[in-house]
């Protein structure tokens, strides 16, 4: 669900008065800016995938994740970022279905400023749920995040909670990503296809392929 227009994906983050000086410092495989509307669940999932990447490579691709006051202002916050700095931007917004009521406005509002967003529906646990392989059809956050807890504990043997600061880790070490990615794209595929909205499209998520625009860029220098 990434914004239209043109193809370059780091259009979205340039200020017009960018000076060549700062060119140099941009890193080579690109700066992922990750505005959320929560302190825990997402942001430790992408804090475990900055953590993961080989240190020989760091320097080469930066992942900032920051976190906006309320749901509502993520596009305004995530424009603010973009435009402190000279470094291009490749802005996104990640957040749940939930019990947002303009979920849909949301998204459209980010496209039209050209930033990706990578929603999840019902809740972001449904996204980790696909590393074990499956997608259940769960339409209620808090029902889905309980029965991911218990799937959770039930594969890692570790009790599943919001603020764990290790939740990638142990996703990538019992569970896949590229079953997790397959299985996510097969379903939003199938949303696209019928034109359903993000907000009726459930379960599904476009957070996948965030994370795969990441991992690829991280496993070509490996």
């Amino acid at each position: 669900m990434a914004g239209k227009g043109k193809s370059s994906e780091y259009r979205a983050g340039k200020r017009r008065d960018r000076s060549a000086r700062f060119a140099s410092r941009e890193p080579i495989l690109g700066y992922y800016l990750i505005v959320t509307d929560t302190e825990e669940t997402e942001k430790n999932y992408f804090e475990g995938l900055k953590n993961s990447i080989p240190p020989e490579i760091r320097e080469r691709i930066v992942i900032k994740v920051e976190k906006a006051k309320t749901t509502y202002s993520l596009v305004e916050r995530t424009m603010e970022l973009c435009g402190e700095q000279a470094q291009q931007r490749i802005p996104w917004i990640v957040f749940d279905r939930d019990q947002v009521k303009n979920f849909d406005e949301i998204i459209r509002a980010a496209q039209r400023n050209d930033i990706y967003v990578g929603w999840s529906n019902p809740c972001f646990e449904i996204w980790m749920f696909a590393y074990f392989g499956e997608m259940p059809s769960f339409t209620d956050s808090v029902i889905c995040c309980s029965r991911f807890a218990a799937r959770f504990k039930e594969i890692t043997g570790h009790t599943y909670q919001k603020n764990d600061v290790d939740v990638y880790k142990r996703l990538i070490q019992y569970g896949n990503f590229d079953t997790a990615y397959r299985l996510a794209e097969q379903r939003i595929v199938q949303a696209e296809s019928d034109r359903k909205k993000p907000s009726e499209s459930c379960p599904a998520c476009t957070v996948h392929r965030l994370v795969k625009k990441i991992t690829d860029k991280v496993e070509s220098y490996k």
